[in-house]
């Protein structure tokens, strides 16, 4: 083809791919248009209109978020006939810039319409302002780097005077993702950040920022030695850098009682700073210890954390419940209540006291366990949104229990080792203060000597389960315990019986 055909070819081809960019306002939907797509909204406040061509009736809808309710605009209809109507976005005025999404609906179609009002302004506050500042906004904030929890995406804690920040995500010099190693950035380092606040969970957080200045510290912990040291106690060692003039030690007042300097040597712009932990009579603690030095006009400081391992507490589940959320071991026993995951061994754990989750057993799968058996498990006391639970369990002792018939239990030899569940009806009820009842399945009937609120019940924790729980003759009851044999001294008589029962469930009679 000739050269002098092909130019106007192309001039007419470029034409038209101008004449589509200039019109991205418009949505090339069948069912649905909209004249603009993209809705400005003066930060003063005010209104914009737009207009929508439906083939079909059309309905509105704002996209609200945890982080916000969009309660600030307001839009003049939530629905619409088919053909040609208008649409009208109002909002007060914006302190700072802000954005949201609607969505039309029509058919099976959706239209997005993204509403902008101002720009976003950066505000310079402390840490503590920031963290109680408005989900959206953005802040530039300085502090030192205290803790870095993820090396990839960068997610890191920041502190100043006023408090502790979390960052969940920092942007490279270029702007990209997971690459924090790049930046540089050390513990004890001073560090300005800039990004939005956000709120995960009811705490506050700041996604994906961009690192604005890093001020290296001048005194840095190189390494460690003994970082987790044993029950009997020793020494701790930390070998760090030091640019400044010479280093201070703070030891948190907590850990004054436990925890003191035995020396501090230094060479240079090295320092060996060595640390005394008594013996630990309690359960696992730990401490973080700072470091600081100065450079005569301003002060540095980074950190290092020790961990002492100490004995396992055993306690009941309402003890476990009542303590603080730690590092501390517990040792607890009871029923296996129910089994919420069998690949990773979550389930609920009930003694007399109480019932705790249990967030997985370490190779749980292998383990056999089901409902019904008693365990003894060790772990940490955790919380997930405010609800407690066993951490980091490992399986220290099993109990198996086995279901059984009162047929089969009542032919089994006397044992005070062998656990069965058994269920029936309550025929009658001897003493209802430690529950001692008969229960019948079938046509066999069986004798309960005490019905216990859970396992390790003593004293006066096995009393009152009848009255608690309301059970009456007549309501089905699954019970655990030992089957044995009493026989009366004065008369000679045998009673097979369920020994020291170990209350599961019931359901009430109808």
């Amino acid at each position: 083809m000739n050269l002098k055909y092909l130019f106007p070819l192309f001039i007419a081809m470029l034409t038209l791919m101008v004449s589509c960019d200039d019109d991205e306002s418009i949505t090339l939907l069948d069912e649905i248009r909209v004249s603009s797509s993209y809705v400005a909204i003066p930060e003063a406040g005010g209104s914009t209109t737009i207009t929508v061509t439906s083939k079909e009736s059309w309905t509105a809808e704002k996209v609200t978020t945890e982080k916000d309710s969009v309660e600030w605009l307001t839009i003049s209809t939530a629905s619409g006939s088919a053909g040609e109507s208008t649409l009208t976005f109002t909002a007060p005025s914006a302190i700072d810039g802000r954005t949201a999404e609607v969505l039309l609906k029509s058919a099976d179609k959706t239209q997005r319409i993204n509403i902008i009002q101002g720009l976003a302004k950066i505000t310079e506050a402390t840490v503590a302002d920031a963290n109680a500042g408005p989900d959206g906004k953005t802040f530039r904030v300085t502090g030192v780097c205290t803790s870095i929890a993820n090396t990839v995406y960068g997610n890191w804690y920041l502190a100043d005077e006023t408090g502790t920040l979390y960052i969940y995500g920092t942007l490279d010099a270029k702007g990209g993702k997971q690459n924090f190693l790049s930046l540089g950035i050390e513990v004890g380092d001073e560090v300005t950040i800039e990004g939005p606040k956000s709120t995960y969970n009811s705490s506050p957080q700041f996604v994906d920022v961009t690192v604005i200045k890093i001020n290296k510290s001048l005194v840095k912990v190189d390494s460690v030695e003994n970082e987790v040291l044993p029950i009997e106690g020793g020494e701790f060692t930390a070998f760090l850098t030091c640019k400044g003039q010479g280093v201070s030690v703070d030891i948190p007042e907590d850990a004054k009682s436990w925890l003191s300097i035995s020396s501090i040597e230094s060479a240079g712009t090295n320092a060996v700073v060595k640390f005394k932990a008594a013996a630990n009579t309690g359960g696992d603690r730990n401490t973080t210890i700072i470091f600081r030095t100065t450079d005569g006009s301003k002060e540095y400081t980074t950190e290092t954390t020790l961990t002492q391992k100490g004995a396992i507490v055993a306690a009941t589940v309402a003890e476990f419940l009542a303590a603080e959320v730690g590092d501390t071991q517990y040792r607890l026993t009871g029923v296996i209540t129910s089994i919420a995951d069998d690949r990773y061994g979550n389930l609920y754990l009930r003694d007399f006291s109480g019932q705790t989750y249990v967030y997985g057993i370490q190779d749980f799968t292998t383990k056999g366990l089901k409902a019904g058996d008693i365990i003894t498990v060790v772990g940490k006391r955790g919380d997930y949104k405010g609800t407690p639970q066993v951490i980091g369990a490992v399986l220290e002792e099993v109990v198996p229990v086995t279901a059984a018939t009162i047929t089969e239990v009542l032919a089994k030899p006397d044992s005070n080792t062998d656990y069965f569940m058994i269920t029936g009806e309550i025929t009658s009820i001897a003493n209802d203060v430690y529950g001692n009842l008969y229960l019948k399945d079938g046509g066999s009937e069986i004798y309960v000597y005490g019905c216990y609120p859970g396992y390790g019940a003593t004293g006066d924790f096995r009393k009152g389960l009848i009255a608690d729980k309301g059970i009456k003759v007549g309501d089905e009851l699954t019970v655990i315990g030992t089957k044995t044999t009493y026989t009366n001294s004065t008369t000679g008589i045998s009673t097979i019986q369920l020994a020291n029962g170990i209350y599961f469930s019931h359901e009430s009679a109808k």
